[in-house]
């Protein structure tokens, strides 16, 4: 037998005892992180509450139930609320039931809106048990003034208990507590403590293992190809493995040196926590000062001594001192940064400054594959950077130069057209003239339709005449318009080459702005073949550039 509610939140509506065509009914069940202290609000909970309503009225047919877990009823960009707002698009559903309005939402505006206006638009009929509001009762369908009230009220208590959870969790980083969502790499949450960690059995000796090498004054590259080359996964793919990590991976499976840095740099595998790194400023995630951080010492069980961490630190200074001082003499800008990728496996080509014996040092493009992620993966590419400046400054002398040919011919046609397009214009301001005449004279319709002089029939068939009309005028100055402006745009690139042609002619070397503006991407082959894409490629076909 199922238990009744002792709230008997409402009377049976008019149409209890109605068998035929019962409503398509969905609950939609919302628990956030704070309803988890206590158990009124459970998913259990609800569901019950739900249950017990529609157990003895027939009218409602249970079709689906939407549960959120977990997430803020102050927005609506949840998952499972989207998915229903779909089936009611669908037609798949006539009623939606909650157990009171704060688990529809906590928004003011926004839950007056689903209530007030889309389930309205929608016919869908709404129902929030515990606080007796149905829209089928006439008198609460605008929901009156409690309506309003109440989600205001239910907005203000998201508002203070986000207040109330955010001075909590400041509290738990000043008492040492880990308030993370995701342990760092090489730790676990404890399971009797979810605010402490304890080592991970799999990734700390990964993490000690790290630590040794760079003790030992191994490169950050060496240390990446190791990592790689013994097929370690990277820690969002061992947090992945383990279930830590639900959301869908972002990158390769591939260590990188900024992961290493990363490790290497943080205090928490000397048993300390730093905590409060970011901040919230205009709704915005944002680095916070060094001074407002929370740092806690000692908390949990260290991978790394402290002798060993500001050894380690000390060497990357060292070695960041002595690269910096190998470059200040030689040192210039990379030009085609971002722009020279290896043709075999698609990476970024790094830049290198290479000191020889016999030969003049010099810079070159090398690929990393190799070396820094697995040997054998690449055929690998290296080629001088002065030889790499002449091929692409010889390229873009001749690639230019064409392009400004094909611009003669492409301009030359524009300009006929200008005079075409000067009638084009006088035709439109006519039939501008005529459409407004058409707009009087359809306003004259509707009167003489209002005063039965013509039928429906009569008026409807004149007005899809000027609408067809209006939209065959509409198709023509989109034409025009998008034809000036290509032509313009063209002009302007026609001057930029002329210009970037007379640079390259004149001093025959490569600036970064030249770079920027006339390349997209080059590609290099072990063989030492150059592929490279122009920005300025058919910039005066008929069409223009795609």
């Amino acid at each position: 037998m199922a238990r009744k509610s002792r709230k008997n939140p409402l009377s049976p509506s008019p149409a209890a005892g109605r068998t035929s065509n019962p409503l398509r009914t969905a609950f939609y069940i919302r628990l956030s992180v704070e309803d988890n202290q206590g158990r009124g609000n459970s998913i259990d909970n609800q569901q019950l509450v739900l249950r017990d309503y529609i157990a003895d009225r027939p009218e409602f047919l249970l079709t689906q139930t939407y549960i959120d877990n977990g997430l803020t009823g102050t927005n609506y960009n949840r998952p499972a609320f989207q998915r229903m707002l779909a089936d009611i698009e669908a037609g798949a559903i006539e009623c939606v039931m909650v157990k009171d309005l704060s688990r529809l939402g906590r928004n003011f505006i926004d839950t007056g809106y689903y209530i007030e206006q889309y389930f309205f638009a929608h016919h869908i009929r709404f129902i929030a048990v515990t606080d007796q509001f149905d829209t089928a009762d006439a008198d609460q369908r605008h929901g009156g003034i409690m309506l309003p009230l109440k989600n205001m009220i239910n907005e203000a208590y998201a508002l203070d208990i986000g207040r109330k959870i955010r001075a909590q969790q400041h509290q738990a980083m000043l008492d040492g507590k880990f308030v993370g969502a995701r342990p760092p790499y090489g730790y676990l949450k404890d399971p009797q403590d979810c605010h402490h960690l304890v080592p991970d059995p799999e990734t700390a000796p990964v993490v000690r293992q790290i630590f040794a090498w760079a003790e030992e004054r191994v490169a950050v590259n060496e240390i990446v190809r190791r990592l790689n080359a013994q097929g370690i996964p990277t820690p969002s793919h061992a947090q992945k493995e383990k279930g830590i990590l639900t959301d869908a991976l972002v990158g390769g499976p591939y260590w990188q040196s900024r992961t290493v840095l990363k490790i290497l740099g943080s205090e928490v595998y000397m048993g300390d926590l730093v905590q409060g790194k970011s901040q919230t400023v205009d709704h915005r995630q944002r680095r916070a000062a060094e001074e407002h951080r929370i740092t806690v010492q000692n908390t949990h069980e260290a991978l790394i001594d402290r002798e060993t961490f500001a050894r380690v630190r000390q060497i990357r200074a060292e070695i960041a001192e002595e690269t910096k001082a190998g470059r200040s003499g030689h040192f210039t800008p990379n030009l085609f940064v971002g722009k020279v990728f290896c043709a075999h496996c698609g990476r970024a080509l790094h830049r290198q400054w290479s000191e020889r014996k016999t030969m003049p040092d010099r810079y070159t493009f090398h690929c990393l594959t190799n070396n820094r992620y697995r040997r054998g993966t690449c055929p690998g590419v290296c080629m001088e950077e002065r030889k790499l400046m002449g091929v692409v400054t010889d390229f873009l002398i001749r690639a230019v130069n064409l392009e400004l040919g094909k611009s003669v011919a492409a301009l030359q046609e524009a300009s006929a057209q200008e005079t075409e397009e000067e009638t084009i214009r006088k035709e439109i301001a006519a039939k501008r003239r005529e459409l407004e005449q058409n707009r009087k004279f359809l306003r004259g319709l509707f009167e003489h339709l209002v005063q039965h002089m013509i039928t429906q029939e009569e008026y409807q068939t004149m007005k899809e005449d000027y609408d067809a009309r209006a939209a065959l005028l509409t198709d023509a100055l989109d034409g025009l318009t998008n034809r000036q402006k290509r032509f313009r745009e063209q002009e302007t690139r026609k001057a930029e080459l002329t210009s970037d042609a007379a640079y390259l002619a004149a001093h025959h070397e490569l600036t970064r702005d030249l770079i920027e503006r006339l390349i997209e991407r080059i590609e290099i082959t072990h063989e030492h073949e150059v592929s490279i894409v122009c920005s300025f490629a058919d910039t005066f076909s008929k069409e223009g550039k795609r």
